[in-house]
């Protein structure tokens, strides 16, 4: 099982990652206002503001702070972990 920080210390399982999408596309708002009603949604941003949706095998769906380029990064490794 490996981990990866999304920012702020907050830790996801890498193998659970499905998709990592940037908020700002009308059909990810209404996804993400689902998974509030549903207590489906995380909020990893730590009141920063949302630059990425990640999107688990789970259903649940991650707000986080760094941008979807970033976590990408993070995924594969090629960035550093320091905010």
């Amino acid at each position: 099982m490996k981990l990866i920080n999304i920012g702020y210390n907050n830790l996801l399982v890498k193998e659970r990652i499905v998709s990592v999408v940037s908020p700002d596309a009308a059909p990810i708002k209404r996804m993400v206002a689902d998974a509030r009603e549903t207590g489906r949604a995380i909020d990893a941003s730590c009141g920063k503001k949302t630059k990425s949706v990640i999107i688990t095998d789970s259903d649940h769906v991650v707000l986080c702070a760094l941008e979807p380029e970033r976590v990408l990064g993070r995924f594969n490794g090629e960035d550093s972990e320091e905010e």
